[in-house]
């Protein structure tokens, strides 16, 4: 496995794999690498001759200098875990690498069709204009067949599959499901900054999220969202910062759940955590 630290440098082994046909696959990440990225991972090597890996922490997607800051960082073990699973290549630029001074200090433009203006794009303005920034530079970068992004932040999701259609990539991006421990608690990057016993507070955010699907079956959308928000509310240590019962497809609220996906936020002390759950599939 190689570690590449220059856009240069990427670019001549793209062009190697290019020159011998290879499949390629992409994974982009931000370190602090878990079985929830493993299992991308696991599935691009599965699927392409040659899987990318990007360990880059985007200071452009962070409307907080202080979440930027304290976002765990460490290439040398998420090296070893990438080599164990046979990744080829490990693509871990600095900032100053991948963006210009001005591309740095000035948000980047892009249509999104409404789908910022809700959820995590209504609570964090530019969040997505900084994950649309260096999401298209790595597809311009790798050219991948395929590229690979997890269920759990699925806005994100939407928002990467609108931006392949407008600026017209020819790729396919892959969804793959949500990871969770054994207690239900979705894998984060984030849960490394859990004391223990916000951990297992955590958990209850799953848990009333699985339960809210039999709740569902005998009420309206509107009550089950509800539901859901008290419910996580009245567990010390966790505070709601917005629960959205929406379409799988526009994130535009529902009236009912025949396509719908509930999507929250939630601080467990003073850290931030995301998960979704699915209405009937």
């Amino acid at each position: 496995m190689q570690i590449i630290k220059t856009k240069a440098e990427l670019q001549q082994c793209v062009a190697a794999c290019k020159r011998q046909n290879k499949s390629i696959g992409l994974v982009p990440t931000m370190g602090a690498l878990h079985e929830g990225h493993a299992s991308l991972i696991k599935r691009s090597v599965s699927e392409n001759e040659v899987t990318f890996v990007s360990v880059f922490v985007n200071p452009t997607q962070f409307n907080n200098k202080e979440d930027l800051e304290k976002y765990p960082r460490n290439l040398n073990r998420d090296a070893e875990l990438l080599a164990s699973i046979k990744a080829d290549f490990i693509f871990a630029p600095e900032p100053e690498e991948m963006y210009t001074p001005e591309e740095m200090n000035t948000r980047f433009q892009f249509d999104f069709g409404g789908l910022d203006q809700v959820m995590e794009g209504k609570m964090r303005p530019g969040h997505f204009n900084g994950v649309v920034q260096v999401v298209s530079k790595l597809f311009q970068l790798v050219q991948p067949d395929k590229a690979y992004f997890g269920e759990k932040d699925f806005q994100q999701l939407a928002i990467i599959r609108r931006m392949v259609s407008v600026m017209h990539f020819d790729l396919q991006i892959i969804g793959c499901p949500i990871v969770r421990e054994d207690s239900g608690l979705a894998l984060s990057s984030r849960n490394e900054r859990l004391s223990h016993d916000e951990k297992q507070t955590a958990v209850n955010i799953s848990r009333i999220l699985f339960q809210s699907r039999d709740y569902a079956l005998t009420h309206s959308v509107a009550q089950t969202q509800q539901w859901v928000v008290d419910s996580i509310n009245a567990v010390e240590g966790l505070e709601v910062e917005y629960y959205e019962i929406v379409d799988q497809t526009t994130l535009l609220p529902v009236s009912d759940f025949s396509h719908a996906i509930g999507c929250v936020t939630v601080y467990c002390g003073p850290v931030r955590l995301i998960d979704n759950i699915k209405y009937n599939g």
